[in-house]
């Protein structure tokens, strides 16, 4: 009995260790960065990011647009390009590990031509660009007046809005940041022109107030600002699987578990899930549904760099069950 419980027991101090490693791995994204007219635009910062998660790596352009980045773990990744004078660009897709991933192709406007089509002046839409290599620099406070600048002068374009919150979660200020979240959800509910802008912009708003709220400790009001999120976009896999990041992390195993599901429904070539699943079941003691989980995750992601680790995981719970 002592020793059944010692190897539960280390079975999960084992999932909390593999639990903490994420997202690096052997796949490799490639594309260009263009203009609008299609010519490629050398020197362009390149910065993939997972999602969710804060694991970043980068690259840059070549003299003709091209990049490559490499280290990839298997899942959702924000790719995002940014050089002054130009407007910042991103696309997000899933990476995989056992085939070769599809180029991308990134276009960025402009500073001039991007501040003619919202109606902002040349020099307006510059102040907005440095404002974001500002926030890049963690020079909050200046980022923050560029960004007021441009909000006070043309205030229908109310996105900017999402920028001003993130300086002041940046800042530590999450009072000021969820105000500013909420006012634009306000904003784009509101707006009656593109509605695919007011969408994205509400997801972008949802997601600030969810991250706010996990740093204030807030489980139930993240959980709320995840959800309605999934209910403006519920074919969104990594929302999905944010929400039963929270309630994982929350000791709420049978409601994670019904989420990492939900993010495998949506996107079943998606290894991460699977993973999450078979910790939550091994978390549970239901030793079936861990080895499903946990074997799918290896089936789709045999070289990611925790796939030896999930092995050794389902050696020793086989072995339990014998």
């Amino acid at each position: 009995m002592k020793r059944a419980m010692a190897c539960s027991l280390s079975l999960l101090a084992l999932a909390a260790a593999l639990a903490a490693q994420e997202n690096l791995g052997r796949g490799r994204i490639t594309g260009q960065v263009v203009d609008e007219a299609g010519a490629g635009i050398p020197g362009v910062a390149v910065t993939a990011q997972i999602v969710p998660g804060t694991t970043t790596l980068e690259g840059r352009t070549d003299k003709k647009g091209h990049f490559a980045v490499a280290g990839l773990g298997s899942g959702t990744w924000r790719v995002s390009a940014a050089k002054e004078g130009y407007v910042g660009a991103y696309t997000e897709l899933p990476v995989s590990q056992l085939k070769t991933n599809p180029p991308i192709t990134l276009t960025m406007k402009r500073v001039a031509a991007a501040a003619a089509a919202s109606g902002a002046d040349e020099k307006a839409a510059f102040i907005l660009e440095r404002g974001g290599e500002l926030l890049g620099q963690e020079r909050y406070d200046e980022a923050l007046a560029a960004f007021e600048e441009f909000a006070a002068a043309y205030p229908a374009v109310y996105g900017v809005r999402l920028n001003i919150a993130t300086v002041h979660m940046k800042k530590g200020d999450l009072e000021r940041a969820e105000a500013e979240f909420r006012g634009v959800l306000e904003k784009a509910a509101a707006d009656g022109g593109d509605a695919s802008r007011a969408r994205e912009t509400s997801l972008r708003a949802l997601s600030g107030l969810g991250e706010a709220a996990l740093l204030r400790n807030d489980l139930d009001a993240a959980q709320a600002a995840f959800r309605r999120a999934l209910e403006i976009s519920p074919e969104d896999a990594a929302a999905a699987f944010n929400v039963g990041e929270i309630f994982f992390s929350n000791q709420r195993v049978d409601e994670a578990v019904a989420y990492f599901e939900m993010a495998a429904k949506i996107k079943p070539e998606w290894p991460k899930p699977y993973h999450r699943i078979g910790l939550a079941y091994l978390n549970k003691g239901d030793f079936d549904k861990a080895l499903a989980g946990l074997r799918k995750f290896v089936e789709l992601a045999p070289d990611d760099p925790q796939a030896e680790s999930v092995r050794a995981t389902i050696a020793a719970v086989e072995k339990m069950r014998k």
